[in-house]
């Protein structure tokens, strides 16, 4: 199938295709310099591409489980791996949901006397300086002690 029809039935821009082929992701079965040409097959890789990209995989994560030829090589321990970090993320964005519900809503007449505030503002406080550490390289003069 040309490109067209690949991109018709998939939804992708041809250039999106064209990007994936360049990448290393699907292969045209036609010659350089021709209209590009598929096999069937690329529909299911380019479903394959879009479920990975859903998932948070990186296109050369999801790359080393696309085959050229032959059959389907998924890493099961990335995929493992992705949904452990998905899982930690919603869980740390189910929290900071919690926390910012609990202080609209919050009685207090002052949210620095509210026990829960100061607590959400603490976990606030040390996720802050775990991402600044985690960005400035050791012994750098803008690495906090």
């Amino acid at each position: 199938m040309d490109i067209s029809e690949v991109a018709r039935r998939t939804g992708l821009p041809s250039s999106t295709v064209r990007f994936y082929e360049k990448a290393g992701l699907i292969t045209a079965t036609s010659a350089p310099g021709e209209r590009r040409h598929f096999k069937p097959a690329v529909l299911d890789q380019l479903a394959l591409i879009a479920l990975g990209q859903a998932g948070g995989l990186s296109l050369d994560e999801i790359r080393s489980m696309l085959p050229l030829e032959g059959a389907l090589q998924v890493d099961r321990q990335l995929l493992l791996d992705k949904a452990d970090s998905i899982d930690s993320t919603i869980k740390r964005l189910k929290a900071m949901s919690q926390g910012l519900r609990h202080a609209a809503d919050c009685p207090a007449p002052d949210h620095g006397q509210c026990p829960n505030f100061q607590r959400l503002l603490k976990v606030a406080a040390g996720t802050l300086k775990r991402s600044r550490t985690a960005r400035t390289p050791p012994g750098s003069p803008l690495q906090r002690p």
